[in-house]
């Protein structure tokens, strides 16, 4: 069994980790390069995107939450595991905060960002909004990398 949890384990590490590269450092970009501003279309996109990139992040941060709690109970070094699965609880919170409370909110702001009869405090929100679901999309990348580094100087494969 504690192959299949390390392979497991691994698997939504790597997989996370990978949809957050992919979509910040290709998807996104590749998408507001190929619209042209204003970027309504491009929102659109990323807009259709999200709902299944954040599913994603749950699927994988739970996974890989529980396997690092079944390892830290059978593994010697308990330490590092401990602070991996506090590592994977921070990622996880992070990213059900951006889908399940920033999301929703930007997705009803979108529409009204390109309006000019729309009050220009729902831009300066979703700008707000915008800014700190990068921020926590950030923190969940540097928490995986942190991650693989716990993974690949403590544990035993």
């Amino acid at each position: 069994m504690s192959v299949f949890v390390r392979w497991v384990y691994l698997a939504a590490l790597i997989v996370w980790v990978g949809e957050v590269v992919f979509f910040s450092f290709v998807v996104a970009p590749a998408i507001f390069r190929t619209f042209p501003p204003p970027a309504v279309e491009a929102g659109r996109v990323i807009g259709e995107i999200f709902p299944t990139y954040y599913k994603i992040g749950y699927g994988c941060g739970a996974v890989l939450l529980i396997t690092t709690l079944v390892l830290l109970a059978t593994a010697e070094t308990r330490m590092w595991l401990g602070m991996g699965t506090l590592l994977v609880a921070g990622m996880l919170a992070a990213t059900v905060y951006a889908g399940g409370i920033i999301l929703p909110r930007a997705t009803e702001l979108r529409p009204q960002i390109h309006d000019p009869a729309a009050p220009a405090a729902a831009k300066d929100e979703f700008d707000r909004l915008h800014r700190r679901a990068v921020t926590l999309n950030g923190a969940v990348l540097v928490g995986g990398v942190m991650l693989t580094v716990i993974t690949a100087s403590r544990l035993k494969f």
